[in-house]
């Protein structure tokens, strides 16, 4: 990747669908961290594309909570700058863009799907990824020769719905191709070397849902892209999405950032943290009389 030779943005990226936890407060320092460290910017995104569960006084509680833990940022929806907007809401003609690309050069299907089609034929997700390989049972039929070039437009066979005669981002949800048997490489660093592959580790993907919403992987990789990030900090549980990712931005034509991927914080059962852990939530812990110092040095409750 060629991120490196490019000044340093990193971003904080949170989702107002909850208080902000424990392990969000390490990840979010360990961001903030390593842009200081490397003299760069440190830019603010509001991924609140979830209608149904993002909520004002979570976008809010992001901001209070963060710059009480002595995170601060040059770049957000409260500061503006060149990028922006910086909520991900309002950023859907970007997204737009990115679909119809991809639409136009083959590399997406529509799929009729459910969540619960792919759950019952794919059996249980792999590993700690939250989305199980998908079937194929919408994909497009192609030539032995289009599957040498796993880029090239394809298009629609006999099984599947044809690619043409949905015009609309809306009313099903579209699929990334994935190259299968590709493998997908990278540096982490922290983890370090990291080898995927397409098909086997994860499979085709959903990058804009049925209700006309961008999915996560692809609004994330066209931000990321436009507001000019050069390394992406997160937790581990991600890093299938990164080598997702990864293949979008090869598609778009985007340079990919850096990626380091942070060991995930879990409860005394061994399970990772996630909003549902009210008695962690960073606004909790304030409440208790807990310091910053302390919350940013606490890795295990």
């Amino acid at each position: 990747m060629c991120a490196n030779l490019r000044p340093y943005r990193g971003r904080l990226a949170p989702s107002p669908t909850g208080l902000l936890h424990l392990g969000h407060a390490r990840t979010f320092w360990t961001a903030a961290q390593r842009a200081a460290e490397h003299g760069g910017h440190l830019i603010f995104r509001n991924e609140d594309l979830d209608s149904q569960r993002c909520r004002p006084e979570f976008v809010q509680a992001m901001f209070e909570d963060l710059r009480w833990l002595g995170i601060d940022w040059g770049e957000g929806p409260d500061c503006g700058g060149p990028y922006g907007p910086y909520t991900q809401s309002e950023r859907r003609t970007h997204y737009l863009a990115a679909w119809k690309a991809l639409r136009e050069r083959g590399m997406i299907y529509p799929c009729t799907c459910s969540r619960k089609d792919v759950a019952q034929a794919a059996g249980a997700p792999n590993d700690s990824d939250d989305e199980p390989v998908y079937p194929g049972k919408c994909r497009p039929n192609v030539s032995g020769a289009a599957r040498l070039r796993p880029f090239d437009k394809l298009r629609a066979g006999s099984r599947g719905t044809d690619v043409a005669t949905v015009a609309t981002s809306a009313g099903v949800n579209w699929r990334f191709r994935v190259p299968d048997g590709e493998e997908i490489c990278f540096t982490d660093q922290h983890l370090g070397p990291q080898r995927m592959i397409a098909g086997k580790d994860f499979g085709d993907f959903i990058v804009w849902r049925r209700d006309d919403v961008p999915a996560y992987q692809l609004a994330v990789v066209v931000d990321d892209a436009a507001m000019r990030i050069t390394e992406v900090v997160r937790g581990a549980d991600l890093l299938k999405s990164t080598a997702r990712q990864i293949l979008l931005f090869r598609a778009l034509g985007l340079a990919a950032p850096d990626y380091y991927h942070c060991d995930l914080v879990r409860d005394e059962a061994g399970v990772r943290l996630a909003k549902r852990h009210d008695a962690l939530s960073i606004r909790k812990l304030r409440e208790l009389g807990w310091t910053p110092e302390r919350v940013r040095a606490e890795k295990t409750p």
